[in-house]
């Protein structure tokens, strides 16, 4: 299983040290930086299964880049636990509403944030705690190794199956051909794009059953997405 991506976000650099080690010491693949602008580009590049966003940064604010996160469809459904040291409730309430997922006020606890960031991941990436995962008809069971449509166990090919786990654990999302390749062959993967499409069709085949529709959209110009069939 691929070690869950964090963007941390934070202009504090004892802190952000700190919480990298402390992130890394758990099995994160960790990735750091205190300026807003550049959270945005880093977002797009690396995909991360969640991200910690301090308020107070250099350049874009926290709750600005969060409010663009929102708004942008690729990535919407990012789950953003915000940092911050404003205590006050119309603050916390702020930030909820710009759409962070939790909220915490410094000081705090890097144990409490800890667990505050794998209970997120458990409710928006269940596979993370290797717990199945389902997407309209279809359950992927990341520990057995298993996929379902209808109760009907299905044969997918390796590179299918990644490539399937992926869109289920972000239904919805549209994917580029480049950020697939990316998730699901590897950073640095010298596979052309057009090989993305082939193995969409393969997987399009492969969980095809009568009397069921097509899960997988084709986003012109765009990618692709897994919606609930």
């Amino acid at each position: 299983m691929s070690l869950p991506k964090l963007l941390l976000v934070e202009d504090d650099p004892a802190l952000a040290e700190l919480l990298e080690f402390r992130f890394k010491g758990e099995g994160y693949d960790v990735t750091v930086t205190d300026d807003g602008d550049e959270a945005l580009i880093l977002v797009a590049e690396i995909l991360p299964d969640l991200i910690i966003l301090d308020w107070m940064i250099e350049g874009t604010s926290g709750i600005e880049v969060c409010r663009r996160l929102r708004r942008n469809k690729e990535t919407a459904n990012i789950p953003i636990v915000m940092l911050t040291a404003r205590g006050a409730e119309d603050d916390k309430i702020r930030g909820l509403e710009t759409g962070a997922d939790d909220y915490l006020t410094k000081p705090f606890s890097p144990r409490e944030l800890l667990a505050r960031v794998a209970a997120v991941l458990r409710r928006v990436r269940p596979a993370l705690a290797g717990e199945s995962i389902s997407v309209g008809d279809l359950v992927l069971d990341p520990t057995a190794h298993r996929v379902e449509r209808r109760g009907q166990r299905l044969s997918l090919g390796p590179t299918e199956y990644r490539l399937l786990k992926f869109l289920m654990e972000h239904p919805g999302r549209v994917f580029s051909r480049n950020q697939l390749l990316d998730a699901v062959w590897g950073n640095g993967s010298e596979i052309e794009e057009r090989t993305v499409d082939v193995h969409i069709r393969r997987l399009r085949k492969g969980i095809e059953l009568t009397g069921t529709n097509d899960p997988i959209r084709t986003v012109r110009s765009a990618g692709y997405s897994l919606e609930p069939a």
